[in-house]
């Protein structure tokens, strides 16, 4: 169910700084007309600790009703408090997602015991597949693969992004797993090698911009055409990296901006790119003519 390409879904707001519903479904059902395989709302680059919990559940809903019957769902219920992520995770279950995305406790650093027995009580509380965020990085905890060896063998732990950028420990982590255990590149840049190793796909945040085209880079990989991948892949590593020039979302939302498909609006402590980068941003959209691909289309 969640193979190939799963957006990021960012959450665009009004500039009163509101949830914005009306963009919300458009940026949505632009995600389906272009192919993606499945919708991941409310995770960290969608500004999931920002929003109330009545605005995440909304989102989710808005998510599951127009996904409805076209492509997954895979929600976004994560956080250092485990007795609270259950309670979001059954919430969002009732809404109908179709699984869950779980990041790594943050700021606490549990063990990887705490680890284990954090997403075996979740994955015991609610019988929907789940996939594991491990993200370093921004958390300060790894899921080692010994650790990952273990929740694979929970049932319906199905999967893990790893985003940890340290490609041994994804093939440590793909060689200690079932063949039938989800490993999602969490990072656009490396998909390929990610995938070239038995990785399933990506979750990612360039597809917010490039949905179509991250789609293909998936699929061509995902059927052995890594020579098509690869091309698609170089066209737009610049875009890739460019997301990353601040802490996400920042730029990735300053881009769609740039590209006519929301406001730039984010929730405090984030704010917008720096002038600097503002305007590399929008060198890479133009040299891949990005801004004007979507402002024509607009304009249509």
């Amino acid at each position: 169910m969640f193979t190939g390409t799963g957006t990021a879904l960012v959450t665009p707001f009004r500039t009163d700084g509101s949830l914005d519903e009306g963009t919300l479904r458009r940026l949505i059902q632009r995600q389906i007309d272009a192919g993606v395989d499945f919708l991941v709302p409310c995770g960290t680059t969608g500004e999931s600790p920002t929003l109330t919990h009545e605005e995440h559940v909304r989102v989710v809903e808005i998510a599951v009703a127009l996904a409805k019957g076209k492509v997954p769902v895979l929600a976004g219920a994560g956080g250092y408090n485990t007795a609270e992520v259950i309670a979001m995770a059954r919430e969002l279950a009732e809404l109908g997602a179709d699984g869950f995305l779980s990041v790594t406790p943050y700021y606490n650093k549990p063990t990887q015991e705490g680890l284990y027995q954090h997403y075996r009580a979740i994955a015991e509380a609610v019988p929907l597949p789940i996939i594991v965020y491990s993200v370093q990085g921004r958390t300060g905890v790894n899921i080692e693969p010994a650790t990952v060896k273990r929740l694979a063998q929970i049932e319906n732990i199905v999967g893990i992004k790893e985003a940890s950028g340290n490609v041994s420990q994804m093939a440590a982590i793909l060689n200690a797993v079932p063949e039938d255990f989800i490993v999602l590149s969490g990072d656009d840049a490396i998909t390929l090698p990610v995938i070239s190793m038995g990785g399933r796909g990506v979750i990612s945040v360039v597809s917010n911009e490039i949905p179509a085209e991250m789609s293909r880079l998936t699929r061509a990989a995902l059927q052995g055409d890594f020579q098509t991948a690869r091309e698609i892949h170089r066209r737009f590593h610049p875009l890739m990296e460019i997301n990353f020039v601040e802490s996400n979302p920042g730029p990735v939302k300053a881009a769609m901006a740039e590209m006519g498909l929301l406001e730039a609006v984010w929730r405090l402590p984030l704010v917008g790119p720096k002038a600097e980068n503002q305007m590399r941003i929008r060198a890479v959209l133009e040299s891949l003519e990005l801004v004007q691909r979507v402002h024509a289309a607009v304009a249509n």
